[in-house]
């Protein structure tokens, strides 16, 4: 997960975008001074993600806040699973219940989707890879979340992997045959210790990266022939990573094919979010329930 300071940056961004000069309601309806108990709750299945980032959002709101997991990040929880019990003063929690959702929902979303695509390789060892298709600005929380249901992250950013795909390889084919060599070595020459990374659309591009020797190849937009082909090219001379159209109903075919990697961009652009909600328990008959 991020550092402690890095998540109290996104939970006042995040505060100031949703309260701006104050919560109206809350302040107009809800007695200073009140104190609460309210719990996060599931509302269906799913791999849970971004409990830190919740509890930083209502001490936040209020440093008196207690934050107690009642489950932990990682973990498969069926519907109706307390995740969290907050107490706290009342304004402070209905004021952060909404950012707290929405972080707990998506984070949630993107590792329960991830979860499916893993169990989905079986037996095999493929790995299912993230992408750089991330939302700007929360690349590291749906990282974490994709971690959090059992998949690997790619490259963080342009800085931690060299990866020549079309547009690289267009531009350094300028100056003459044997671009795609050249862009390896200079690579390699500049970053050392970096991995090099080929993007590979037919086998004849394959076959180019395999000569140019690049650590491992990506096997964008091939049908499930194409890369079993591929696989038996490359003949474990460089890892090899299938990328693109990775439906979920295409992963067993496309690991039972033997590539190393499986990068999906749909699990942190397209996971669908959790439903994840927070309660107050409705007052005993003495009026008092969660007011205690």
């Amino acid at each position: 997960m991020l550092t402690r300071t890095a998540l109290q940056a996104l939970a006042r961004a995040a505060l100031a975008e949703d309260i701006g000069s104050g919560d109206a309601t809350t302040l107009a309806v809800v007695p200073e001074g009140l104190v609460v108990t309210a719990f996060i709750n599931t509302r269906e299945a799913c791999v849970c993600a971004g409990l830190d980032l919740a509890e930083e959002i209502f001490r936040e709101l209020d440093p008196t806040c207690v934050f107690e997991r009642l489950a932990k990040d990682g973990a498969s929880c069926p519907a109706r699973t307390n995740l969290a019990r907050v107490r706290g003063p009342a304004r402070a929690i209905l004021s952060g219940e909404r950012v707290a959702l929405n972080f707990l929902q998506r984070l949630s979303g993107t590792a329960t989707l991830t979860r499916r695509y893993v169990e989905a390789v079986g037996r095999h060892p493929a790995r299912i890879l993230d992408t750089r298709k991330t939302t700007p600005g929360l690349r590291a929380l749906e990282k974490y979340a994709v971690r959090m249901g059992g998949g690997d992250n790619h490259r963080m950013g342009l800085y931690d992997r060299i990866m020549i795909k079309d547009n690289h390889r267009l531009l350094a084919n300028l100056e003459g045959p044997g671009g795609l060599r050249r862009a390896v070595e200079a690579s390699r020459r500049l970053y050392p210790a970096l991995s090099v990374e080929v993007e590979a659309d037919c086998l004849d591009d394959v076959a180019e990266a395999i000569e140019a020797r690049a650590d491992c190849i990506l096997l964008d937009n091939m049908d499930d022939e194409q890369i079993r082909d591929a696989v038996r090219l490359v003949g474990g001379r460089a890892l090899t990573e299938a990328s693109g159209g990775m439906t979920l109903e295409r992963i067993p075919a496309v690991a039972a094919a033997g590539v190393d990697f499986i990068s999906v961009g749909a699990l942190t652009h397209s996971a669908r979010a959790i439903d994840i909600g927070l309660d107050l328990p409705p007052p005993n008959p003495a009026g008092r329930g969660a007011l205690t």
